[in-house]
């Protein structure tokens, strides 16, 4: 059971993000990074397939060469190989980057055997698009189905379970196929000191695609306002009792 998991470098959550000068790119200068939680649980499942099953786990990722960093850390929670496809500083839209994941996929199994299971997030944590890894599929002719909340590996098949407004829906697809799957599909281990040190030696397999123009161009990114918070003074002591009643009953509470 060869399993294949696409992570992507994004922002971490809580920190606060600025943009650049002219406002078309995000300014990573002050920012620590992170693998989105889809994908997180993506390679958590993964790891515990090969454990189940046989076979091997390789994450890859098409970003930045500070991308690494997430490649060693999937490395550290147990999988065994590491691939970094190198686009560069600029930021990829859906289209450039599963062309990038594709060739890179061809590439790597074209070495070796095809990948059984390909896994996604369900969406990435910064753009949300929800497009790669239906790209990457039907490029490379998978099946695939997102929103998934349980795999099962069968013989030459794989059960796919999403949750929807009034129960389950189950999916049944003949392997090799793809799934995006969702946070909450399980919880991802902490990395373990063995597993940092191991992943810090570790060799991470790097290509360098030809550039991809992609189908968007980036008009202007925009910050929602931020939310003012006001601290109001109602009295002190006895005195604050009718102010603090006139607002309990303005919230509809007495």
């Amino acid at each position: 059971m060869d399993v294949l998991v696409c992570i992507k470098r994004v922002p971490a959550p809580g920190g606060k993000v600025l943009l650049s000068a002219d406002g078309t790119s995000i300014d990573t200068r002050h920012l620590g990074f992170t693998i989105g939680p889809h994908e997180e649980c993506a390679v958590e499942e993964a790891i515990r397939m090969v454990a189940e099953h046989g076979g091997s786990t390789t994450v890859l990722t098409a970003g930045p060469p500070e991308a690494d960093e997430q490649l060693r850390y999937a490395l550290s929670m147990g999988a065994d190989h590491g691939v970094l496809v190198e686009t560069g500083a600029r930021e990829l839209d859906p289209q450039a980057t599963a062309t990038a994941l594709t060739e890179a996929i061809r590439m790597v199994e074209s070495e070796g055997k095809p990948f059984d299971l390909l896994l996604f997030g369900n969406e990435t944590a910064d753009a949300g698009h929800y497009q790669v890894g239906v790209r990457v599929s039907r490029a490379l002719g998978l099946p695939i189905v997102g929103g998934i909340k349980g795999i099962e590996i069968g013989t030459g098949r794989v059960s796919l379970e999403r949750d929807v407004a009034d129960g389950v829906e189950v999916y049944d697809a003949p392997l090799p196929a793809a799934a995006a799957v969702k946070e909450g599909l399980n919880l991802p281990r902490y990395p373990s000191i063995k597993g940092r040190l191991r992943a810090k030696k570790a060799p991470v397999r790097t290509i360098r695609p030809e550039p991809s123009p992609g189908g968007l161009r980036t008009v202007r990114l925009r910050q929602p306002p931020e939310k003012e918070h006001e601290t109001v003074v109602l009295g002190y002591g006895a005195e604050a009792a009718d102010p603090v009643v006139d607002v309990l009953a303005e919230k509809g509470l007495v």
